[in-house]
């Protein structure tokens, strides 16, 4: 369903297991940054009325995760660090494209969201199904589904507000790119490290 080239390696858990308080703290900020990125997509497409009602409501339900997850790390006396560079992200926004126009730059916003989102929950469903926290395993299930409705929603606005064929191809550029780039990551105790 998501289209992603590579599978993230479920060993990936034992390293996040290894460091729940660090891969906890750097999931509230993913969940942060989704919710800036749905505000930032409001900001400038605000006469897109569906757009700004659908992107409102991920804003809060990101905030809305960001706050589960925050208090997780309290309830477990974790600490809950500074934010870090998601150099993932870092990378894939490297690949937004800088020309085309209004239209082709929302497109291509909407589509850097969708891969972010397809990750996540593909990252979600790897650690719901291995690790070893069952009140995690459950938690993470239950956002793997959240960001897989995030994700089917970026794509739609992309499809909708794109011309089909532009917008078909660029996602197959963007899930090329992301495939050129994940090999990189998997190996740290982050959401995308």
């Amino acid at each position: 369903m998501l289209g992603l080239k590579l599978k993230t390696d479920p060993r990936w858990v034992n390293i996040a297991e290894g460091n729940l308080a660090e891969i906890l703290s750097d999931h509230a900020w993913c969940e942060q940054k989704a919710a800036t990125n749905a505000i930032s997509l409001i900001i400038n497409n605000s006469e897109k009325e569906d757009l700004v009602t659908e992107m409102t409501k991920i804003a809060i339900e990101e905030m809305d995760h960001f706050r589960m997850v925050h208090d997780i790390i309290k309830e477990r006396n974790y600490e809950f660090t500074r934010e870090r560079k998601d150099d993932y992200v870092g990378q894939l926004t490297k690949f937004l494209k800088k020309d085309g126009g209004r239209e082709h730059s929302m497109i291509d916003r909407l589509l850097f969201a969708a891969m972010i989102e397809a990750r996540s929950c593909e990252r979600f469903k790897v650690l719901s199904d291995n690790i070893k926290d069952e009140e995690l395993a459950k938690f993470y299930r239950e956002l793997m589904i959240s960001e897989a409705n995030h994700y089917t929603t970026f794509l739609n606005f992309a499809r909708k507000y794109g011309e089909r064929d532009y917008v078909d191809n660029r996602w197959k550029e963007w899930i090329a790119y992301e495939e050129s780039i994940i090999n990189n990551y998997g190996k740290k105790e982050t959401i995308h490290g």
